[in-house]
């Protein structure tokens, strides 16, 4: 599980002996549970402890001055301070597998879309909201010539001072693209430019393979002329602008269940905010776009992640692979700080790994 650093608390768990380290559990989960303070004698009350409410207070005041927990006055309950929601998740969360039941439910909401692309993503995003009581997010696959596997790369001569690139794919798709032609360009040029491309892309996503291309140009190991090489590295520019990875679409569902919350309802600005920022669908994309690379799921909670600082939601990111380990998009879930991580967090995994492979079946 990767996670942002941006809460470093001066107060570790390495700091805490076992009585503070179990009522700061007891706490967190209570709140996460509930959505409400949790209070020394309800604590007290809990457990099978042999401790008093008094010393339990003293233990949750002392977590409270380091910036673990916090309360509405002083003879409030206490509830986890985002910073303390981090450390928790960090360091005692427990993270089972999926049970079986959901594992079940996750397939069949997921194989009711049957072999249509847009309709199983919009049934992940669906799935994710409903089971979660969050909003759920998917973010599609990169249509762009870097992320799909060529067959065949060909340059044709065309009047004046252009020249026709066609890529074919190896899903059957065709790209015809007009580009400039280098100076001095003959048409055998032409010829062995596209053959050169074809051998090496052959099978290969032109993300993967850009690098190595350049490479053996820069190398003089290319048996192909000083126009051909200024062609193709000019073609390999032009196809890894940005413009070319944005064909992507992100797909959000169930912004209604985080009305359902019992912290928003107490406050309109947040759910406002929260709903703006649902609107900001090229920072979302990029948001999802940059925790694309994680090993696995990923957490921002509460401000760690500036786009939904002013709404204090969290927000659970997970990748999905092909069966060559390769990123096609990523799926989410926004919901308040109190979401049920042990249970979404595994979820997410799962769904991640299904999308992937039915994605690519």
């Amino acid at each position: 599980m990767s996670n942002p650093s941006t809460f470093a608390p001066s107060f570790s768990l390495a700091d805490m002996d076992m009585r503070a380290r179990d009522i700061f559990r007891d706490v967190v989960e209570g709140y996460l549970e509930t959505g409400l303070p949790v209070g020394s004698k309800t604590l007290a009350l809990s457990g099978g402890r042999s401790l008093s409410p008094a010393t339990i207070r003293s233990v949750m005041a002392e977590l409270s001055r380091y910036g673990l927990l916090t309360s509405a006055h002083a003879s409030a309950g206490r509830v986890p301070t985002q910073a303390g929601l981090r450390l928790f998740v960090d360091g005692l969360l427990e993270i089972g597998d999926i049970g079986k039941a959901e594992r079940n439910t996750v397939e069949a909401k997921l194989a009711a879309a049957g072999q249509d692309p847009e309709a199983l993503m919009q049934n992940a995003s669906a799935m994710l909201a409903g089971l979660t009581g969050g909003a759920g997010l998917v973010l599609a696959p990169l249509s762009g010539t870097q992320e799909r596997a060529l067959r065949h790369v060909e340059f044709v001569n065309l009047d004046g001072d252009q020249a026709l690139v066609v890529l074919v794919h190896e899903d059957g798709a065709v790209e015809n693209r007009i580009m400039a032609r280098p100076a001095g360009l003959l048409p055998s040029s032409l010829e062995r430019a596209g053959n050169f491309l074809s051998a090496r892309l052959k099978g290969r996503r032109l993300s993967e393979a850009r690098e190595d291309v350049l490479a053996e140009i820069a190398a003089g190991e290319a048996q192909i002329d000083v126009a051909a090489a200024t062609l193709i590295k000019k073609g390999l520019a032009e196809w890894s602008e940005p413009e070319d990875r944005q064909r992507r679409s992100l797909i959000v569902r169930g912004q209604s269940h985080l009305l359902d919350n019992l912290e928003a309802r107490t406050d309109v600005e947040r759910i406002r905010q929260l709903f703006d920022d649902l609107e900001r669908k090229e920072e979302l994309i990029d948001l999802m776009d940059r925790t694309e690379d994680a090993d696995g799921v990923k957490i921002f909670i509460g401000s760690e992640n500036p786009l939904f600082s002013l709404s204090g939601s969290s927000v659970v990111i997970a990748p999905y692979r092909d069966q060559q380990s390769n990123i096609l998009g990523a799926l989410g879930v926004i919901g308040p700080t109190r979401l049920n991580y042990a249970r979404v967090i595994p979820m997410m995994d799962y769904t991640a790994q299904l999308l992937g492979r039915l994605l690519h079946r």
